[in-house]
C-alpha cells in the first residue's frame, strides 16, 4: 500500500466518524426544527459574569498567554468551591489545573494515566469523548452498562467488581449521568471507593452536573469518601453551571502527583485557553448559593415540562435524576430504531432528538431511547412538547 492509499485516519479513531451532534444540529438548522439535542443553553448565563469578562478584555487580563495552570484567582476561587460546597481542601498552587472545557480534562487525564492495553471501566452509556479518548491512549474500555429499573437507569455494582480484572487501571465514572440523569447514591459511591481501594484502582470522575440534582438526589464527591482523595481526578467546568458553554473553561482537582500527570499531557493540547473568560469564571464560582439553587430550580421546572410534555406524546420517561436531559423510550410509539425514529423526527415533528445508541459499544442495548434536552425556554419546551404530541 502507498502513502495516498493508506487511511489518513489514526486507526485508533478509525471507528469515530462525524459525531452525531454535528449530525443532528446540521438537520436542526436545515429543517427549521426545535432543537433538543445537543445540550447547550438558548439563553447566556448571569449579566454580571458576562460583564465581568467584557471588563477582563477591556482591562487586558488574559489577552495574551495566562499561566499554563490556569491564573491563581481562578485556581484560588475553584478550591474555594470545592471547600465550600464539599469540604474538600485542595492546594490551589498544586492540586489545581484549568483546562479548555471538561473534555479537553478528560482526554489530558486519559491520556496522562493509561498505557496501551490497559483496561478502563466506564459507565456506558458514556459521553462519546469518552470513547474517544481512552482509544487515542490506547486502552481498551470495559462498559458497565446502567439499565432501567423502576423508571431510573441503575448500576449493578456486582456487575462492576466483575468487570475489574488484573489488567484494569483507571474506572471512569461520571455523576451526575449523561445521558441517563442517573445521580449514584451514596451507598453505590462507597461501594465503588471500596473497590477502588481494594484493587488499587485510580478513577477520573466527570462532575460537570453537580449543580443539576433534583428532588431527594444529592451530588457526593467521590474524592471525599475514605482512601480516594489520593487516586481520584475530579472533572468540573463552567459551561453546565453558568450557561457559558462557548467559553470552554473546565478543570481538575487532585493530588499533586495526578495533577502533575494531566498538566504534562494537557501543555502539548491547548497549552492555555480562555484567559479572559477565567477571571470572569472566578468571580462566577464565588457567586451567593442563592444563585445556585435558582438555577437548579429553574432546571427542575424545565424538566418537569418536557418530561411531562414527553409523557403525554406517548414516549415512556425516565424522569432524570441530575443533568438537564431526559432519556425516553420509543417502543410504546410503535418505534425502536432511535437512528432512524431521530433522523425522522425533525420532518415529522419539528424537533431534534438524540439517540442515544450513539452512547452504547452494544448499539442494540440503547436501540430503542432517544435523549431530549431541557436547557432551553420555557416557551420552547413547551411547543416541542405540542409538536411531540401532534406527530
Amino acid at each position: 500500500m502507498t502513502s495516498t492509499e493508506r487511511p489518513l485516519l489514526n486507526r485508533r479513531l478509525a471507528e469515530f466518524g462525524t459525531t452525531i451532534f454535528a449530525e443532528m444540529s446540521a438537520l436542526a438548522v436545515a429543517t427549521g426544527a426545535i432543537n433538543l439535542g445537543q445540550g447547550f443553553p438558548d439563553t447566556d448565563g448571569p449579566e454580571e459574569i458576562r460583564e465581568a469578562a467584557v471588563r477582563a478584555l477591556r482591562a487586558g487580563h488574559g489577552n495574551q498567554y495566562p499561566p499554563g495552570p490556569g491564573i491563581p484567582r481562578l485556581r484560588t476561587a475553584i478550591a474555594e468551591h470545592q471547600l465550600r460546597r464539599y469540604g474538600l481542601s485542595f492546594d490551589p498552587d498544586t492540586e489545581v489545573l484549568v483546562t479548555a472545557g471538561a473534555t479537553e480534562a478528560i482526554a489530558a487525564a486519559l491520556l496522562a494515566l493509561v498505557e496501551p492495553g490497559d483496561e478502563v471501566v466506564a459507565l456506558e452509556p458514556y459521553y462519546d469523548s469518552y470513547a474517544a479518548s481512552i482509544a487515542l491512549a490506547g486502552g481498551r474500555r470495559v462498559p458497565v452498562t446502567l439499565r432501567p429499573h423502576d423508571g431510573a437507569f441503575r448500576l449493578d455494582l456486582d456487575e462492576l467488581r466483575a468487570a475489574v480484572t488484573d489488567r484494569t487501571r483507571l474506572l471512569l465514572l461520571n455523576t451526575p449521568h449523561n445521558p441517563t440523569g442517573t445521580v449514584l447514591t451514596r451507598a453505590e459511591l462507597t461501594a465503588i471507593a471500596e473497590l477502588a481501594v481494594e484493587r488499587d484502582l485510580l478513577v477520573v470522575t466527570d462532575e460537570v452536573y453537580e449543580h443539576l440534582v433534583f428532588d431527594d438526589a444529592e451530588h457526593l464527591p467521590l474524592a471525599a469518601f475514605p482512601g480516594m482523595r489520593e487516586r481520584t481526578v475530579t472533572i468540573g467546568s463552567a459551561g453546565k453551571t453558568f450557561s457559558f458553554t462557548g467559553w470552554k473553561v473546565g478543570w481538575v482537582t487532585a493530588a499533586p502527583a495526578l495533577v502533575d500527570a494531566v498538566r504534562a499531557v494537557k501543555q502539548f493540547l491547548t497549552y492555555v485557553s480562555s484567559g479572559p473568560f477565567q477571571y470572569a469564571v472566578a468571580e462566577a464560582l464565588a457567586l451567593p448559593d442563592s444563585y445556585f439553587e435558582e438555577f437548579r430550580r429553574s432546571m427542575l421546572a424545565r424538566r418537569d415540562i418536557l418530561a411531562e410534555g414527553l409523557t403525554a406524546a406517548g414516549f415512556e420517561v425516565f424522569r432524570p435524576a441530575g443533568t438537564y436531559f431526559v432519556t425516553t423510550d420509543i417502543r410504546p410509539l410503535g418505534e425502536k430504531d432511535g437512528f432512524a425514529f431521530c433522523r425522522a423526527l425533525p420532518e415529522r415533528a419539528g424537533v431534534v432528538a438524540i439517540p442515544n445508541a450513539v452512547f452504547y459499544d452494544d448499539r442494540q442495548a440503547g436501540a430503542p431511547f432517544v435523549r431530549f434536552a431541557f436547557c432551553k425556554r420555557e416557551e420552547v419546551l413547551r411547543e416541542a412538547a405540542g409538536r411531540l404530541r401532534r406527530m
